[in-house]
Parts: structure tokens; C-alpha cells; sequence
């Protein structure tokens, strides 16, 4: 297996245009390590850049400790798994599978136990002599992945690899690549642009946003603890909702001031965020996710709004509400909405113009909103976030 850094690694292409800033990041052995951005982040251009694909402008890339950079692709002993399942159409599944062990120069009888071994963690033993036409999408996914798996690499490279198939489809292989890459122990980087896939697979989590590394850590780390707006906003679905807000002295504690309505902030929140009182009187964004929103009847701080639409899925209800209030109109905001849903960057410039904030609640199923009815909002004040309007950055 490999342990990889990348050490200020950066890719600026001819006319110009950077790709990758001086990226730092280190891969354990046998972790498994999920790039996610919007597209044009520069995250497939950093997986190309191991793999030898792309010549790299700036920085090393070590392998095992060994420097990559003027190594040709094919002597790094990588595998890749790409969006599109490049099958030869005219061989067998068992063909496709031993087509890398031929140049090899494996023997047959080898070639043979590898290819059935790997058919057998793939569950294709019973398909090896059907042809890919015959094969549903995420069948024939699987084989490209054995087409990788029966090389027996050091490294796994992904390139979006679920993206071709449909939702249902999507979740099974997601849990089927955690899987074998659990079972096989092999280092793998896997790059996609959805957040859901980073989520439930990865070990760690690398946001990246024009070329340049965001944050990296644990999923959960990630979604709890996002270091600026721009990971607060990509990360989560539904995302975080946000609002922009004054903060104000109220009775001896802090309140975040929304056009008439406040919230005020418990002592906790402020003693471990002591960078909210360099900001009193200034503007911030404040954050909260869905789960920490609850529709009447509620305890603690609440906001009047109105019901715009319910949406029952089954274990949860999203409730829609229209809140008096700030959008918050940053270019971290706009680039998020961009890549989240083409109709997200228009309702976002629509609420700044009406200077109204539609916020998501993730509520229980038992609970009624009637679409047009005004609502006590409650907000669990101890999990808001609070942002630097003007850099971004989480107030710590």
C-alpha cells in the first residue's frame, strides 16, 4: 500500500490560468481521502497530478516517501476508476477484468484466480462471460472498478465515479466502494462534486474551492466546525441556513439583531467564542442547520415567520419559512448557490432585493405547517455559527 504528500503542490497551465495553490496534504496508508468542491475547484486537476496525468508547475508529490513528479504514469503502480466505464465492448467481463494483467506478462492460471477472486468481492462471478452491453450501469461500474481492483495497486484514484448513474444506483455503490476499499486496505483518493457522496464515504474530507484547500478533516468535523462561510454553505443537505445579523449588547450578554427581531446568545456560546465580542456592534453572518430549527410550539430564543411550503419525507419534514431578514450576499454565498442548484443563485438575489430569508427546518414528521400560516421559529442559539463578513472566516 502507499502514504502520499503532496507538498505545495500547484498546476498553472500555459495561457495562464492556475488550476491548484500550493496544495499540502497527507494521505495515511490505507486511508481513504475524498476531494470535493464545485466544479473548477482544481480537485480532479490535483488526482491527475498524482496519477502522473498532469505535470505538475509547483511542489512534490511523494509516493511512499519517494518523489512522483518526473515519474511516468505507469511505473507509479496506480489505478484509476473514472466517470466514464471505458469497457471494451467486444471482450467478456472476464476479458475486461484481466485485460491490465496481460501486459503484465502474468500467467493464465494466475491471471484466472485473480480475476475470479476479485469477481467474487464484486459479486460478478456469476456475469464473467456476458458481454457489457448485457450489463446494468452500476454492473458495469463494478467492473471497471475490478478492471482496478485485479491489478492489485498501491493507490486508488476516482474520478466522480458514480456520476452516470441514477440516485438509486448512486447510494448502493457508494456503500459498495466503502466496502471493498475497507476489506482491500488500499489507499484511495476519490474526487466528486457531491457532498452527500464525501459525507458517507470518506475518512477525511478535502473542501477545495478555486485551487486552494479549505478545510480538511473528519466528515463530521467538517460539518460541525466548517472553518468559513463557503464550507458551512457547501457542506449539508439541505445546507445551512444564513442570515446576516448586527450583534448587539442586551442586559449584559450579546443578541444578534435581525431587523427588528433578536436572538440572544446564551453565555456559553460567547465565553467559547471570545472573537463575538471584537465584533459587537459590527455585522456578521450567523448560520444554523436545519436540524436546529423547530416550528411551534418552542423554548427558548424564536423568530416570527411564515410557512411557504412543506415538504414530508417520510422519517422527517422540511419545513420552508419566510423570516424578516438579511440575506447574506458574500461571494463565498453566491459561488456555493452557484453549484448547489441553478435556481438557488436567483432566489438568493431575490431575497436581497426583499430583504426576506427563506430558512429550512428539519422537524419530525408529526409536526403541522400549514403553508401560509405565521409560526414561532425556535433557534437553538447554542449550535449558531457566526462569520466574518468580510474574510469569511468562522468568529472562533
Amino acid at each position: 500500500m502507499a502514504a502520499i504528500e503532496l507538498d505545495g503542490v500547484g498546476k498553472v497551465y500555459r495561457d495562464g490560468t492556475r488550476a491548484v495553490s500550493d496544495l499540502n496534504l497527507s494521505i495515511s496508508d490505507g486511508e481513504f481521502v475524498v476531494l470535493v468542491g464545485p466544479s473548477g475547484c482544481g480537485k480532479t486537476t490535483a488526482l491527475r497530478m498524482v496519477a502522473g496525468l498532469e505535470e505538475i508547475s509547483e511542489g512534490t508529490v511523494r509516493i511512499d516517501g519517494t518523489v512522483v513528479n518526473r515519474i511516468d504514469p505507469g511505473k507509479r503502480d496506480i489505478a484509476m476508476v473514472f466517470q466514464n466505464y471505458a469497457l471494451y465492448p467486444h471482450m467478456s467481463i472476464f476479458e475486461n477484468i484481466a485485460f491490465p494483467l496481460r501486459s503484465q506478462r502474468i500467467s493464465r492460471v494466475e491471471r484466472r484466480q485473480r480475476v475470479e477472486r476479485t469477481a467474487a468481492i464484486l459479486g460478478l462471478t456469476e456475469l464473467l462471460k456476458k458481454k457489457p452491453s448485457t450489463l446494468s450501469g452500476g454492473q458495469r461500474q463494478r467492473v471497471a472498478m475490478g478492471r482496478a481492483i485485479v491489478r492489485e495497486p498501491r493507490l486508488f484514484l476516482m474520478d466522480e465515479p458514480l456520476s452516470n448513474l441514477d440516485a438509486k444506483l448512486r447510494v448502493q455503490m457508494r456503500s459498495e466502494i466503502s466496502r471493498i476499499q475497507s476489506e482491500l486496505g488500499v489507499t484511495t483518493i476519490y474526487v466528486t462534486h457531491d457532498q452527500v457522496e464525501a459525507m458517507t464515504m470518506g475518512t477525511r474530507i478535502a473542501v477545495m474551492r478555486k485551487g486552494v484547500l479549505q478545510q480538511l478533516g473528519p466528515p463530521q468535523e467538517i460539518y460541525e466546525s466548517p472553518q468559513n462561510l463557503f464550507v458551512a454553505a457547501f457542506i449539508g443537505s439541505p445546507g445551512m441556513n444564513f442570515v446576516r445579523a448586527t450583534l448587539v449588547p442586551e442586559g449584559g450578554e450579546l443578541a444578534c439583531l435581525l431587523k427588528g427581531q433578536q436572538i440572544l446568545l446564551p453565555r456559553g456560546v460567547v465565553d467559547a467564542r471570545p472573537g463575538l465580542i471584537e465584533h459587537k456592534g459590527s455585522d456578521v453572518a450567523i448560520g444554523i442547520r436545519p436540524e436546529h430549527l423547530s416550528v411551534s410550539p418552542v423554548e427558548g430564543p424564536t423568530l416570527s415567520a411564515t410557512v411557504l411550503r412543506s415538504e414530508m419525507l417520510g422519517a422527517e419534514r422540511l419545513v420552508h419559512l419566510s423570516v424578516d431578514a438579511s440575506p447574506v450576499m458574500t461571494d463565498e454565498m453566491v459561488e456555493a448557490a452557484e453549484d448547489v442548484d441553478p435556481t438557488a443563485l436567483s432566489t438568493l438575489r431575490t431575497e436581497s432585493i426583499e430583504q426576506r430569508v427563506t430558512l429550512i427546518a428539519r422537524v419530525d414528521p408529526s409536526v403541522t405547517a400549514t403553508v401560509g400560516e405565521d409560526v414561532l421559529l425556535g433557534v437553538n442559539a447554542a449550535r449558531l455559527h457566526f462569520f466574518d463578513l468580510e474574510t469569511g472566516a468562522t468568529i472562533a
